[in-house]
């Protein structure tokens, strides 16, 4: 079970060292903290916009998860710095992550 093989799924999951507990992003097999093994956190995380942009008639932003790991999302309503999100759809398409949040 990696990252990628959970996202291709449509699962978002957070990589985390099972030795010193560290959040490892971007996804890794081994922690660059303490060289221990990752596994991964599922889990219907929340995290915040902390910052967005439009483009046309979407909005993308940055959203925050665990105090660690960002990850640009398409939003489908208009964001607000701060406001609590959720993953609704992630993937891979043409070799790249993609996220949506709601």
């Amino acid at each position: 079970m990696s990252f990628e093989s959970e996202l291709f799924q449509g699962k978002f999951c957070i990589p985390e060292c099972t030795i010193c507990k560290k959040i490892v992003w971007p996804p890794s097999e081994f922690c660059n903290h303490c060289l221990g093994k990752v596994s991964l956190k599922q889990g219907d995380f929340e995290g915040k916009i902390i910052e967005f942009s439009r483009q046309n008639e979407e909005y993308f932003c940055i959203v925050e998860f665990e105090n660690t790991i960002r990850v640009i999302a398409k939003i489908l309503h208009i964001p607000e710095i701060g406001q609590t999100v959720k993953i609704s759809k992630c993937g891979i398409f043409n070799q790249n992550y993609f996220f949506y949040v709601n």
